[in-house]
């Protein structure tokens, strides 16, 4: 019985870091390879390749090792990378516009 809920347990943390791999690959991909540069990180085809691998790692090989360096791969990415990117690139997901300088009721002016 505790052997089974510690199997399930593995199962559910293999499947979330599988997710997040795929999660990570697919935000690198929609940064422009210009924000990379500009960010001053690898470049964009070093993170593909990296998070690629960390995807295949979690689908293909049962090596805990593999997939820990995987997700400390994209835990990199997710912490470092992903951060400097959306500051170079004016937000990049979810972001709707605005300037810097917009408060919750629209553009701060100074108490002009």
């Amino acid at each position: 019985m505790l052997m089974q809920g510690f199997s399930s347990f593995l199962g559910l943390l293999y499947l979330a870091m599988l997710v997040l791999a795929v999660v990570a690959l697919v935000m690198a991909a929609f940064f422009r390879v210009d924000a990379y540069r500009a960010a001053d990180k690898q470049n964009k085809g070093f993170w593909l390749i990296i998070l690629g691998i960390a995807v295949a790692v979690n689908l293909l090989v049962p090596m805990l090792f593999l997939q820990l360096a995987g997700l400390v791969a994209t835990i990199v990415f997710f912490v470092d990378v992903r951060p400097a990117l959306r500051q170079v690139s004016g937000g990049g997901f979810g972001r709707r516009g605005g300037s810097s300088s917009d408060g919750p009721y629209g553009p701060y002016n100074g108490g002009r």
